[in-house]
Order: structure tokens, then sequence, then C-alpha cells
């Protein structure tokens, strides 16, 4: 018990270190804690030594050290939960504070009645040392907290989030509570879930849960297949004694394996025989293990993982899950017996549900193999896809319907892609296709090959650039979200069209089922200021497959996209034994771990304007061929690991003269140098979930003379962003700006009026922002402001009816902003205020001197689905 003790008392002070400079609303709290467990160690230590000298009376109580376990272990979830929240959640922070304190005043309990009278002194002399400094934060925590609880008196009694939230990026822990509007449609009380320190979002339907959904089919699309087999599969997760057991799905892509995993999963028999402890997880090719099993430990068993990050402690596993019940672990998209054999729990009650292409027997007892759709079926559902409607028109010819149909071999996936392909096509078009699916049969006797063939016919009868435009999503790692920025922006980029058209093409895509917007995209960001940051896209893999397989006809160094499918820890060797003949590739995507210098080898790249590199690591050397890309007009580097990467080879920037674009995610961003070569070209820098580290704070760089065309700025969930540098304000050529979600952003420099280029400024979800500086009057061409969801804006500049130009104003969730300046009624050229119920109240004098001036009141969105990102 005392080694336990030992290794909780350790880790908790590295947790709680770590949540003082993570937290922001939280951090006094987060502190005050870290203050009464540091001198818990002399303790433990001296402890150990008296019990080594056998002193007399030196053993503490079993029953004293487990009741400090459990305190810290409880100190260790909220302080977690409290690191991982989203900042901008005001409420939920403030609850978590309070947990906090009441945490804090049962550890400093025990000391006093366990501790000895030197280490009390020693705690008291800590909190008298830091009251001046803690003091400071409390009141600035109290002044949030209060504006947070004023906006949560707006909302209906039965909800608990206080405002809506937009969809933050890519995989990120959160924790916020489920609104009790989605307990009415099928949700127990939360109970376990918050043993555990997690609630879920009402699609989840799971306690405790932080889960990547996978896109769901349309029922009127699959829904037959799924009705099939649901009861089946329900009676192999649901049978079979108290041990351990590992049951399957098997079925080829595009079959409706992952659907009808989503019923079990949903289905509210299965959940109330395993008391809500049914887990769902997508494993994919690129999958990391180690991250994965320790995200599933900790919903399984309820304890938080301490230590390093690739390993779940032996003291963990001997503990093993605090509920003895019966647990049911979905994974899909599993691709291999190791990766089964990695991620398999074989505790007493724990079933697994493996969903794959491919048996395995040595470790899945029973298997359901999925059944293609009938030949009735498979019509209807055809016919829904091409023609909206549950049977053929009768201007249609129903004989070649049929027989386009049949090609698709009862598929639901290859039905819902080859009849969306054909809808509103004239009838030689259809017979064109049903010529083309009927020339893939010979092609293999792969089941898998025929289906991409016969689906590539569908592909082939696309326009030009939209066919492009499709292949190119294959150069994205499978099962993860697309950015819609960065794919439109690469669409700009290599295809020479406008922003509007590569939206068109977007919708195109989407309409034809040959892609899935997420977060309803279609509509949202087809506004004419709407950001694409707050978008994605995802694919299903077949048709990432089908991608790749098209992509792939020509010769290895003639191919338009060089892509690696799935991640590796090294380049592909055939790629090594081609390395001295130069690569066509426009497109060039890799996907690795870690990357030192020798992993690297020299490559030609005459052709490539767009580069992306995915990796998971803490450290990555820049490959030396980037140097040689001279026509590189795209560089996109997102990295999947856990922590923030830093980079090796940065000089290889330098020679980038012709770069327009660059996108980093969860990077760690060097000091700028004083000076460098400038990036002449560069017109766009995004960067998402960085660490700036005061890059830009204090820079000597002269970013005028190095970004002299910037016209995009974009800083999203930078986390440790406080101020932007003035000498931002020197760059004339920047025509938007967008910060959002970088929660320790205070105010904006004073010069911003000098920006005299800016038509658009996005700053939300920056809840300590408290003002707009003055000379943001002074942008003349400024046409959108977005200000959403800056809790703590108080007030705007007086002068606000200078800007002539402005046409929209976002300004939803200001809940202290009390007024508006005199001079809003100026804003002759504005025609949209979007605004919660109470601002719009301050708009109705405006409204009656400004022509045609809407005042739109946001709709209350409670939606939470972006929880699970």
């Amino acid at each position: 018990m005392d080694k336990v003790f030992e290794e909780l008392a350790k880790d908790a002070v590295k947790e709680l270190l770590r949540a003082v400079s993570g937290t922001f609303f939280c951090r006094s709290t987060a502190e005050r804690l870290r203050r009464n467990v540091e001198p818990l160690l002399p303790l433990v230590q001296q402890q150990q030594q008296q019990h080594h000298h056998h002193h007399p009376g030196a053993h503490r109580s079993a029953g004293e050290l487990a009741e400090l376990a459990a305190q810290l272990r409880e100190a260790l979830d909220l302080v977690r939960r409290a690191a991982a929240a989203p900042r901008w959640n005001v409420y939920r922070t403030a609850q978590l504070a309070r947990k906090m304190e009441a945490a804090d005043q049962g550890i400093a309990r025990w000391l006093s009645r366990h501790a000895p009278a030197h280490a009390l002194d020693s705690v008291r002399r800590l909190r008298d040392e830091a009251d001046a400094r803690i003091g400071r934060l409390e009141r600035r925590f109290e002044e949030v907290a209060a504006a947070a609880t004023a906006a949560q008196t707006a909302l209906p009694p039965a909800m608990s989030i206080p405002f809506a939230l937009p969809p933050p990026p890519k995989a990120m822990a959160m924790g916020m509570e489920a609104p009790a509007k989605a307990m009415a449609m099928g949700m127990e009380a939360p109970t376990k879930a918050m043993a555990m320190g997690m609630e879920a979002p009402p699609k989840a339907m799971a306690m405790g849960m932080e889960v990547e959904f996978p896109e769901e089919e349309d029922d009127g699309v699959v829904g037959s297949g799924v009705k099939v087999g649901k009861e089946k599969v329900k009676e192999m997760v649901m049978s079979g004694g108290g041990g351990c057991e590992a049951v399957g799905i098997c079925g080829m892509g595009g079959s409706g394996k992952t659907t009808l995993a989503m019923e079990i999963f949903k289905d509210h028999k299965v959940r109330a025989y395993f008391s809500d402890r049914v887990f769902f997880e997508t494993v994919s090719q690129s999958a990391n293990l180690d991250a994965i099993k320790m995200k599933l430990w900790e919903q399984i068993s309820g304890n938080i993982v301490l230590g390093a990050y690739n390993q779940i402690p032996e003291w963990q596993l001997k503990l093993g899950p605090r509920d003895r019940g019966p647990v049911l672990v979905i994974l899909d998209d599993v691709w291999s017996l190791s990766q089964l054999e990695a991620l398999i729990f074989k505790f007493p009650g724990c079933k697994t549900l493996v969903v794959s292409r491919f048996k395995f027997p040595s470790l899945v007892t029973r298997t359901y193999e999925m059944e293609l759709l009938n030949e009735e079926a498979a019509f209807s559902v055809f016919c829904r896809a091409a023609f909206d409607q549950e049977s053929v028109p009768q201007t249609a010819d129903k004989k070649l319907v049929r027989q386009v149909a049949a090609e698709c071999r009862g598929l639901p996936l290859a039905l819902k892609v080859i009849g969306a392909s054909l809808r509103d096509q004239p009838p030689k078009i259809w017979l064109s296709a049903k010529n083309r699916l009927s020339r893939g049969e010979a092609i293999s006797d792969s089941h898998e090959t025929k289906l991409l063939e016969r689906m590539a016919a569908s592909i082939e009868c696309l326009s030009g650039k939209v066919r492009e435009c499709f292949l190119d999503l294959g150069c994205f790692p499978e099962d993860k979200k697309i950015p819609l920025d960065v794919l439109i922006n690469i669409w700009m980029e290599i295809h020479d069209m406008d922003e509007p058209d590569a939206f068109a093409i977007l919708v195109e895509l989407s309409n034809k089922n040959l892609l899935t917007l997420v977060n309803d995209a279609q509509n949202k960001a087809g506004d004419l200021y709407s950001s694409y940051h707050d978008f994605s896209v995802t694919q299903h893999d077949v048709l990432r497959d089908l991608a790749l397989h098209m992509s792939g006809r020509d010769a290895l160094n003639n191919r338009r996209r060089l892509v690696m499918p799935r991640r590796e820890e090294s380049l592909p060797r055939h790629w090594q034994r081609n390395k001295d003949t130069p690569f066509e590739a426009q497109i060039v995507s890799i996907h690795t771990g870690e990357m030192k210098e020798s992993d690297w080898f020299q490559m030609s790249f005459p052709k490539t304007e767009v580069l992306i590199l995915n990796f998971a690591s803490a450290v990555y050397c820049l490959p030396p061929f980037i140097a040689t890309m001279q026509n590189l007009k795209a560089l996109v580097m997102i990295n999947y690991g856990t922590v923030s990467a830093t980079f090796d080879n940065l000089s290889a920037f330098t020679m980038l003269n012709d770069l327009r674009s660059l996108w980093l995610e969860k990077i760690t961003l060097p000091p700028l140098p004083e000076t460098t070569i400038p990036l002449k070209n560069l017109r766009k820098i995004s960067l998402v979930l960085c660490e700036l580290k005061n890059s830009l704070r204090g820079s000597k760089m002269d970013l005028l003379t190095t970004f002299p065309r910037l016209s995009n700025l974009t800083i999203d969930h930078c986390i440790d962003l406080k101020e932007l540098p003035s000498s931002i304000c020197e760059i004339s050529s920047l025509e938007n700006i967008s910060i959002s979600n970088c929660h320790d952003l205070t105010e904006l420099p004073y010069e911003l009026g000098k920006l005299h280029s800016l038509s658009i400024l996005r700053v939300y979800a920056c809840p300590a922002l408290w003002r707009l500086p003055p000379s943001v009057c002074s942008l003349k061409r400024l046409k959108y402001l977005d200000i959403s969801q800056c809790i703590n804006l108080t007030d705007l500049p007086e002068e606000l009816g200078h800007l002539t130009s402005l046409e929209k104003i976002d300004m939803r969730e200001c809940s202290r902003l009390r007024s508006l300046p005199r001079s809003s009624s100026s804003l002759k050229s504005l025609g949209h205020v979007v605004c919660d119920e109470e601002t719009a109240l301050l708009w109705r004098e405006a409204e009656q001197v400004i022509p045609d001036l809407r005042v739109q009141v946001a709709e209350e969105c409670y939606n939470l689905d972006w929880l699970v990102d």
C-alpha cells in the first residue's frame, strides 16, 4: 500500500503542476491542490525510512493511507478534467473549481490529522508565500464565474450548459455535461460516468465515453442489411457466461459493418444488459494502439492512467475495474491479428465485438458475416439514391435501371454511390455506366477489386475537375476528418479555381455521396462570411480506397499523387528503389511516426505543388528534399500525437520562395529569428492547436519584410497566446484575421487600425478578451466583425459608427455587453446582426435609422455532436 501511495503522490504533483499551467479559470484552485500535495512526498519518504529502521509506531495504518490514496485519486481526476475541458466553457470550469476546492479541503484535513507539525508549518508557509499571487487569480476567476452564472440563468431549466459552442477541430479531450433533454431520449443518470470523471454527449448515449463516431449510413440505404444481422449479433454479445470472450462482425468494405456495430452500440437492451458500460473505438490501419488501449482502460476501469503515456501501470491493472459488472468493448475497423491482440482485454466479464473485413478465428469465437442485399432490397436502395423514391419513375427505362443496379451486386455502398452518380442523367449516360460496370467484372477475381472497378465507372463519369478533386481526397489519412479549410485551399492552388467554384465542387461530391460534410457544412459554410475552419469532411474508407486505386494506375514515378496509404515507421521501400528518377507527383502525402534526419533519403519532386506531412511524434525532422521543391505552393503539417511537436531542420523553410499557404497543427513554434529570407509569396498562415511559446511576443523579426504579401492569418486553440505582437499591424496586406478559442488572449494590438486592407476580423471564443482597441474603428474596409462568445467583453469602441463598410456583426453570447455606442446608428452599410435576444433589444433604435438592417436572434443550439470529434 505504501508503494502505491508513493506512486500516487509523485504523479499527483506532476499532474497538478501541469494543471496549474494548463488551466485558466481553475488555475488558482489547482495550485492550492498542488501546494497541499507537495508536502506529502517527504512524508512518504520519511515514513519509508522509519519503516525501514523499524521505528516504533512508525507504520501508518492501511486505512489512513487508503483514505489519502482515495482523496489523491479524486484530486487527480478533477485536475485532469480541468486541464482537458474546453476553456471557453466557464460554467464547466466553475463546477470543477468548486469540486477541486472540496478535494483540497479533504487533503488538508488529512494533513492536519496525520502530518507532523514541521510538515504542517511548511504547508502554511507555502500558503502564505502564494497568497498575493493567488489573490489576483481568484479575483479574475470570480469575475468570469459571475459572468457564466449570469449567462446560465438565461437558459431553460432543463439545460446544463450556458451557451452554444462552435465545433473545435480534430480530436480534443472535452468535458461537458449532457443536457437533461438528452436523458429523455434514453440516457440513464450518468452516475457511472461521473465516477470516471466524464460526461457523455447525447448522441453517444454512453456513460463516461469520449467516442469518435463513424459517419452513419442512411437508414434507407443500409437499413435492410442492419435488420438482418442485428438480432443475431445481439444474441452473441449478450450470451455466454461471466468469462471474457470476443465475437465478430465480418464483411467486405461498404457492406454496412460499422452501421450494424453502431446499432448494437445504441441498442437499449444491449446497454441495459451491460449497465451502460459499452465502449466504441475505431482502430483503422494507422492506429496508435497504445493510446487506444489507454483510453479504453480509463473508461473501463475508472482509473486515470498515471505516468508514461505508452503503458498502463501494473498497479492499476492489478486493481482492475472499479465496477466488476459486464463490459462490452466494440473495436471497429480492425485490420490485423496483432492489432486485436494488443487491444483485447481478458478480465472476467469483458465481451469484445470485433468489426473487420477479416476473420480472426484464433481469438474470435463466433463471427456474423454481413449478408448482401437481395435483389428487391438492393433495387429499392438504388432507386432511392438515384430517384429519391422507392421505385423507378415512369419516365425512366426500368430495364436499364435494373441492369445497372444488378452490377452493384447487392453492396449498400456501391448502390448508394453509383445510384447518386446517375441522378438526373440522360439515358445515354445510363447505358454508358452499365457498359463500364460490366467491363469491370473480368478485371480480377477479388470481390473488393471488382467493387472498386465498378465504382470507378461512376467516377469516370464526373467532369474533369470534379473527378480530380475526388481523387485528391485519397491523400488524407484514413478515418481522420479532413479540415475543410485545407481541402478548399489545396483545390484552389492546384486546380486554378476560385473559392466559390471549389465549394461548389465540394457540394457536388457530397450530393453524389462521395464524401460527407460534417456539422452541416453545406449550409453553414456556404455563408458569405463563414470560416471554413470550423468544418470538416469525412470519407468512407472504401471511397478512399477507390481514390487510391484510381490514382495508382500509373507507374510510381509518373503518378500525379504520391501517397502513403497508411502510417508507417519509415518511407516505403519502393519509393527508395525509385529515388534516382524524379517523381512527377503534383501532391505528395507522407504519413509516419517520428522522423530523424537519418530516416529520410533524398528524392526529387520538380512538379510538386502540395506537400502533406502527417505524423505522430514529439520531435520531427523536416525532410531534406523540401528545400528542392521549387514549385511548392501549399505545405500542410498535422501532428496526430498526444503532445505538440518540435521541428528540426527549420532552415528548409527558407528555400520555399513560391510557398503560398502554410497549415501547422499541434506544433511548438520556435522563436522567430531576427533575420530570415522573406517568404515573399506566402499569403495564408494557419496555426491550429499550436504552442507559440512566446515565438511571436517580443520577436525582433521584421514581419512585414518576412511576409510581405500575407493576406490571411488564422490562429485557433493556441492556448498560450496572450497577445499579438504589434509588428503584425505593419503587414498592410492582411485582409483576414481569425483568432478563435485562444483563452489567454486579453487584448488586440493598439495599432490594429493600421491594417487598412482588413475586411474580416474574427475574434471569437476568447473569454479573456475584455476590450477592442479604439483604433479598430479606423478599419474603413472592414466588412465583417465576429466577437461571438467573448464573454468578458463589456463594451464596444465609441467610434464604432466610423466603420462605414461594415456589413455584418456576429456578437452571440457576449453576455456582459450591456450597451451599444451611440455612433452605431451611423453604420449605414450594416445589413445583418446576429446576437442573443437580450442584445437584440439594444439594436432597436439602430434598426429604425439603418435601412435594410436585419437583427437575427441566434437559435439556442445545444448540439454536442462535436464532442466526439
